[in-house]
């Protein structure tokens, strides 16, 4: 940012503090922004005596300032720290005695029983014990809902976001996260740890899912996300919005297959981006400039990967969470974020040496609050500890609470800091049902149609097999319920199947299922065989990660592998459906573009992509039988082997099977299986 633009925001400051107190004098009934206020909120000032900070009309800046001049170390250090729920849960007092500014719950971590009543009642006991700390600072409670609140059984589970940005439609973006804005926060969590903004450039990541795709554009497009979560500016005390976070800060979707860190075995996850810097800017950096500037996005979150600068040499990557030129340098200084860094899930401890030196090393690169989820009490100690030394100048610490302060001011906690309870009846009902099933309908890809294959016309034999015809588990993904997600959870999410969908859609209801193809298949049938991935999420996705095999539905079993292939027993269900059926349609629901043999695309006469639908599948049915148009592009580019990954738009050499912005309307015939059109 220029020095120009630098005293312009000040001027602009300027006048806004004193327009702000103006008003204060003035006791209008009208909050800064002209916005109108709620009926709960007070029309006159606090109570005589009662501190600035508590003061509503005030400018956040000058409240942020007058609380932060009246709290110790020990209480500057608690806003800083956020621990998760289940250790919390039994002794909530730990939220008084330590000062917590953050909880959060991890995926699947959740209240029992796992309903929305549940879930304000537990964040509500939380904050009970963060109002009876000396400044009744209230905490700020943080869940992924990266795909719907999808950790909350009963929640409308919307597509992946590589589903989203399939839809090139940045308003229905904006629409599905200000629905799961509302099921979240109306169930207690003020704050979400989404949308990822990485651009995803090599498909064997196992969050390929979590990019809105693979062209840095593309992700641009699609923050308005960010929108529908936070509302415009001025509108986060709603009771229907949540803090956003962008993630994560920066180059996760650019790590090199083979450098993972983590000692899990994960692949690609956690790795290293070999770039020079302008390179990282054109693939990583340059989502984050409208995230601030257009959508001023509340809370960041770096990185578990590191970037390895080229410019003096590879072989001395730096991690993310101690990567202070771009968190404080680039991020807060050149592009002026004003909102706060949150650590990821135990970021630091990934750090090089002793524990007093991670801490040390994140809050020195800009970090400002820190994901602990059980060693809460030791980074307490330790933070205190490092700045009592020396070793943290307090101006640091002073930094990031402020910048904690003034989310939590304009998040209206403060005024509101209990559940506001009245969107509980909205959660998963028919209306947010239908924005999901909108999302399903455009977010289809028709990669293939032969002979006219698609649409189906309702009045035909219907043959459906495969895997992931009847799987509501697999078509949600992961972050579904738990972490990996699971395709046998014992309580599966509420929702329908392709199948149901399919059941529906097909009036006549001569629908044979039989998920091996071992039924007999009518000779005059349309064959629809779902095939696809199981879920998975960070690491365990990658290709040639580990296998999952800890979801109460697992019993221990390790999941199918990951890698990017149509399982055999999928594989040969469509070798005997195509042969048998009149026409055969494939439905892949991945999280990521499959190989698929020349000669079984030779067999099939239509072929759709329809990722991790979540929990609507009669969306993928409305597009099969003509009720709504297949309108999808390819968000990233369709690899003919694995060994072209990573494939991507605009290299040299580009031979993908499909390309990028690849999608063919309804009716249009596909022969031949290469086309450059973007």
């Amino acid at each position: 940012m220029g020095s120009e633009e630098t005293a312009r925001r000040k001027m602009l400051f300027v006048v806004a503090a004193t327009i702000a107190i103006v008003l204060v004098v003035a006791t209008t009934a009208f909050a800064a922004g002209g916005r109108q206020l709620r009926q709960s909120e007070p029309t006159a000032g606090p109570p005589s005596g009662a501190p600035p900070y508590e003061n509503p009309r005030l400018p956040v800046q000058l409240r942020v300032q007058d609380l932060l001049s009246r709290m110790t170390l020990a209480e500057k250090v608690g806003q800083m720290t956020q621990a998760e729920r289940s250790p919390i849960e039994t002794e909530p007092q730990q939220i008084k005695e330590l000062g917590l500014g953050s909880v959060l719950s991890g995926g699947g971590s959740v209240p029992e029983p796992n309903t929305p009543e549940a879930w304000a009642d537990m964040v509500d006991r939380f904050q009970q014990a963060a109002l009876e700390t000396r400044l009744h600072i209230p905490i700020i409670y943080g869940i992924d809902s990266v795909h719907g609140d999808g950790n909350m059984y009963g929640a409308t589970v919307f597509p992946h976001n590589i589903g989203l940005g399939a839809t090139r439609d940045p308003k229905l973006v904006e629409e599905v996260e200000q629905v799961t804005a509302e099921e979240t926060r109306t169930t207690g969590p003020q704050w979400v740890f989404a949308p990822c903004i990485c651009a995803a450039r090599d498909d064997r990541w196992g969050r390929t899912y979590e990019s809105f795709g693979e062209d840095p554009s593309l992700v641009e497009k699609m923050e308005t996300a960010i929108r529908g979560f936070q509302g415009p500016p001025g509108h986060l005390d709603e009771p229907d919005h949540v803090l956003a976070t962008a993630k994560h800060f920066a180059g996760d979707g650019d790590t090199v297959y083979g450098t993972s860190t983590n000692s899990s075995g994960y692949t690609i996850d956690q790795g290293v981006a070999i770039a020079n810097r302008q390179e990282f800017f054109e693939d990583a950096l340059r989502q984050y400039i409208p995230a601030v500037h257009k959508y001023d996005v509340g809370s960041v979150m770096p990185s578990y990967s590191s970037v390895d600068w080229t410019e003096d040499g590879i072989g001395n990557p730096i991690k993310m969470h101690a990567e202070g030129g771009l968190i404080t340098g680039f991020l807060k200084e050149q592009i002026g974020f004003e909102g706060f860094v949150i650590s990821d899930y135990n970021g630091i401890h990934e750090l090089p040496g002793t524990y007093p030196e991670q801490v040390k090393a994140g809050v020195m690169a800009g970090i400002d609050m820190f994901m602990e989820p059980n060693t809460y009490k030791e980074f307490e100690e330790t933070l205190t500890a490092e700045v009592e030394a020396g070793e943290v100048p307090e101006s640091r610490i002073d930094d990031a609470v402020s910048r904690i302060l003034k989310e939590k001011f304009e998040l209206g906690l403060f005024e509101h800091p209990f559940t506001d309870r009245s969107g509980i009846p909205e959660i998963g009902d028919a209306a947010h049902r239908a924005v999901a099933r909108r999302a399903v309908q455009e977010s289809q890809v028709l990669l293939k149609n032969d002979e006219a294959a698609l649409p189906i016309h309702g009045h035909s034999d219907v043959y459906v097999a495969g895997s992931n015809a009847d799987n509501i588990g697999n078509q949600a993904g992961g972050w579904t319920l738990t972490w990996q997600g699971g395709s046998n959870n014992p309580t599966p999410i509420p929702g329908t199947t392709i199948l149901d969908g399919i059941e529906e859609a097909d009036q006549s209801s001569n629908v044979t299922f039989s998920e091996d193809a071992s039924a007999p298949v009518p000779a005059d049938a349309t064959g629809i065989v779902v095939v696809g991935e199981t879920p998975y999420a960070e690491g365990y996705g990658d290709v040639g990660g580990p296998q999952w095999a800890y979801d109460p539905g697992d019993e221990g079993t390790p999941r199918p592998v990951k890698d990017m292939q149509i399982s055999a027993a999928d594989r040969a269900t469509i070798d005997k459906v195509c042969a048998e059926a009149a026409k055969c349609v494939v439905v892949i629901v991945s999280g990521r573009p499959l190989i698929i043999e020349p000669g079984q695309l030779e067999e099939m006469d239509g072929l759709v992509e329809a990722w991790l639908p979540g929990s609507e599948g009669e969306g993928v049915a409305d597009t099969l039988f003509g009720k709504a148009p297949f309108t999808g592009k390819l968000p990233v580019s369709w690899p003919r082997t694995l060994s072209q990954e990573p494939i991507n738009i605009g290299e040299p050499n580009y031979d993908p099977l499909y390309p990028f912005g690849w999608g063919l309307g309804d009716g249009h015939r596909h022969h031949g299986h290469h086309h450059g059109h973007r």
